[in-house]
Order: structure tokens, then C-alpha cells, then sequence
């Protein structure tokens, strides 16, 4: 196991997921539509953080749905 976390740091426009393990994930829709993060909406210029609970989080589906997301993320 690595002793230095990874981060990535990416823009989507297609749907994927933060993989089961993140330790910290933050997602922002930079675009101009209504994307769905884990099922919920999530309006243009609207952020959605996951903070660093002490464990690892379970897979976490995102859909951006014509839109733009900005996603970091710390595994």
C-alpha cells in the first residue's frame, strides 16, 4: 500500500464513477445543464464534496448529462 495519497484531478462529460475506495471527492458542474451525481441533481455552478470520513467511500455514479463536470478526487 502506498504511504502518499493519489490525486486526480479530471473534467467529464461522459458518465463513469469516483471508484470504490475514494478517500475525498469534490465534483462542480461547469457547464450549462442539470448533471445527476449518485441519482441527485446537481444545477450548473453547483458543487457536491464527499470530505474525508476516516474510510473509504463505496462507488459513487455520475451523469453529466450534456453538461461539464470538474471532478477531484483523492484515492
Amino acid at each position: 500500500m502506498d504511504i502518499l495519497a493519489q490525486i486526480t484531478e479530471e473534467e467529464a462529460t461522459t458518465n463513469g464513477n469516483l471508484p470504490q475506495g475514494f478517500l475525498f471527492a469534490s465534483i462542480k458542474n461547469v457547464g450549462t445543464s442539470t448533471a445527476l451525481v449518485n441519482n441527485v441533481p446537481l444545477p450548473p455552478g453547483e458543487a457536491k464534496s464527499y470530505p474525508f470520513v476516516g474510510k473509504g467511500y463505496q462507488a459513487v455514479n455520475y451523469e453529466p448529462q450534456g453538461s461539464t463536470l470538474r471532478i477531484l478526487r483523492i484515492l
